[in-house]
């Protein structure tokens, strides 16, 4: 599916950012539908079905995040949230209304087309299946549970396996700190945050050339883990 064939829905209620969403987009090849509120949005979401979503929090008839929920309700289309909001707490709770990813202003142009482009791979489900995943020199071979990096091979606990495989299923997207530790300790340790500073610790020594200047397993301060996707 090439970038001309896919429709961009860029809810902005400040015309200057609109205006320079929507010539990065369609610069790039995207067909891209304004809208200005909440209501308008949810319009053309329904309308139209969007490739994916850049949605602002800020809109003078509500607050993005309500959106946001709404849309969660009947849609698994990708939303990137564009928010000067800039507190650890607004990530997360956008992250956890499910937002796929969250870039606070300003912002280059560079940048959100390869968050776009993650987004958009990621919907396609080009891994969600795979038995084997590749994530820059990260291989994984999820029926063996084995793993390479730059063809050597990684001995990862069954933890750190589980933790790697989550990542990697998600490359590009952040996986907030609640959602790792629902996925791989239980629901019963979603407040463990220590648990996972331990095993993110053991991972980086195992993945990366520089443990204490990650590459690939980068932190989202207060939010949550992302492995890099090229």
């Amino acid at each position: 599916m090439t970038a001309g064939s896919e429709t961009i829905l860029v809810v902005e209620d400040e015309v200057p950012m609109r205006r320079f969403l929507c010539a990065a987009l369609a610069g790039h090849g995207f067909k891209v539908i304004e809208a200005s509120t909440a209501a308008t949005a949810e319009r053309a979401a329904t309308e139209v079905r969007p490739a994916a979503i850049l949605l602002d929090l800020g809109l003078p008839d509500g607050d993005g995040l309500d959106l946001l929920r709404r849309l969660r309700e009947w849609s698994q289309v990708p939303v990137i949230v564009l928010s000067a909001r800039d507190r650890e707490d607004d990530k997360v709770l956008a992250l956890d209304a499910g937002a796929d990813d969250y870039l606070t202003k300003p912002f280059g142009a560079g940048e959100l087309l390869a968050r776009i482009r993650v987004a958009l791979r990621h919907a396609r489900g080009h891994v969600a299946n795979e038995p084997l995943l590749a994530v820059g020199p990260i291989q994984l071979d999820l029926a063996r549970h084995e793993i390479t990096v730059e063809g050597r091979e990684v001995h990862l606990t069954p933890i750190e396996f589980k933790l790697l495989a989550l990542l990697a299923r998600n490359a590009g997207k952040v996986i907030t700190h609640r959602q790792l530790l629902h996925d791989v300790w239980g629901p019963q340790s979603t407040h463990q945050t220590h648990y996972l500073r331990v095993h993110m610790a053991a991972l980086r020594r195992k993945i990366e050339t520089d443990p204490t200047r990650p590459r690939w397993l980068t932190t989202e301060a207060g939010a949550g883990y992302r492995l890099l996707d090229e």
